[in-house]
């Protein structure tokens, strides 16, 4: 998922409570995503991603106006991927806002008039909001994906990483930018500027660049749903790049999607990038950003070497009903594994191999589905208000 926000705001801290050193702060790791619980106003606790490709903190729910008692203040237009047209937003009162042992006082917010981003149905639990820039830009914040925690630092006492290695990272318009290398094919290499983004799931998005090289990837999935932007969905097509280096680190056949230029980056800002690192990547790593001293710090996760995988069943998926234990099928991949087997659109997944869904997290499902390749699977679908038991064969289809 790419989301973006471009819109003025003064900027806005945090800080670390009881003037402690350091704060510890769980998070739930979601289908890529970081999730972090928040309270505002003394209020919740809510659901919010932590998404270093968010300028504002940005309230997704509009139900949350009426619980918080808020009062617009400004209307206010809010541009992000995706082919469709600008949002109106709503600038809210400064807010009031704690994460653990952690709180922010005066926090500019912007709400949603409508949550198109639907992360409650991609997550399959309540999602309120992305948090952004001005949290990752009070304090040095390292993210350990193996405890799932995340720990944010007084500036006076950040630690020293002996075995992790220091890229610099530059931050235009609220956003934090590195420089790679890729390489589609040897011998072709391309430098790049590329935005870590948290809150993209892909491990790199390649937007400019890859049009002009002498040599395109080899095979690719066309027509590809990249996910979905504040400006509706994302489209283009996800292909693998033969090698990217960042720093000391060189990782090889890296999944990689590429926008259509009429839903790429060119719509939210000004800031010349050729694409972004998303969490598929950055997960990989124990990471430590310091916006103010301008650095990130990679320190290898015990993953770091592990190839990567693609969805090999052709699904795409969401969770419906109150507790959100309903999967639903909301498109099927032409050509896929699923498509051949005649699963369509608003089909239903009552279980895996046995095991009911409703059981499961949408998390364990990805995983499942991008597992293995010529692994088969007994799914069990409602089709057309008739229960049927499919045998599905994974394939790598790139």
């Amino acid at each position: 998922m790419l989301t973006a926000i471009a819109m003025p705001v003064c900027g806005q801290t945090f800080t670390i409570s009881n003037g402690q050193h350091k704060a510890l702060v769980p998070f739930r790791f979601i289908r890529n995503m970081l999730v972090v619980q928040v309270q505002i106003n003394n209020r919740g606790p809510y659901n919010f991603i932590l998404d270093t490709g968010c300028g504002l903190m940005l309230i997704t729910d509009p139900l949350l106006v009426d619980s918080l008692s808020l009062k617009y203040k400004k209307r206010v237009k809010v541009t992000g991927l995706g082919e469709g047209e600008d949002l109106d937003a709503w600038m809210v009162p400064v807010l009031d806002v704690k994460i653990k042992g952690i709180e922010g006082k005066n926090i500019s917010a912007a709400i949603l008039s409508k949550d198109v981003l639907d992360l409650s149905s991609f997550a399959g639990i309540h999602i309120h909001g992305l948090i952004g820039y001005d949290f990752f830009n009070s304090f040095p914040v390292k993210i350990n994906f193996t405890d799932s925690t995340l720990t944010a630092f007084s500036t006076h006492k950040v630690p020293v990483w002996r075995k992790g290695t220091k890229i610099p990272l530059n931050i235009e318009d609220k956003k934090p930018y590195l420089n790679a290398n890729i390489n589609f094919k040897e011998g072709c290499g391309l430098p790049l500027k590329l935005m870590v983004d948290l809150g993209a799931g892909h491990p790199l998005s390649v937007e400019n660049g890859w049009n002009s090289s002498s040599t395109m990837p080899d095979k690719f999935i066309t027509a590809a749903n990249l996910g979905v932007g504040l400006s509706g969905p994302i489209n283009g097509f996800m292909s693998r790049v033969d090698e990217m280096k960042i720093g000391n680190y060189q990782f090889r056949q890296v999944i990689t999607a590429f926008p259509d230029s009429c839903s790429a980056m060119d719509k939210v800002t000004t800031i010349k990038r050729d694409g972004s690192i998303g969490i598929d990547l950055l997960k990989r790593f124990v990471l430590l950003f310091d916006y103010q001293q301008g650095y990130l710090y990679l320190k290898p996760s015990y993953n770091l070497k592990e190839p990567f995988e693609h969805d090999m069943s052709g699904l795409e998926y969401f969770a419906a009903g109150n507790d959100f234990h309903r999967i639903i099928v909301c498109r099927v991949e032409p050509g896929s594994a699923a498509d051949q087997l005649g699963i369509e659109k608003d089909d239903e997944l009552l279980s895996i191999n046995f095991k009911e869904v409703s059981r499961m997290s949408l998390q364990e499902i990805d995983e499942i589905l991008r597992s293995k390749n010529d692994r088969t699977l007994l799914l069990e679908v409602m089709h057309q208000n008739i229960p049927a038991r499919l045998l599905l064969t994974l394939k790598r289809r790139i």
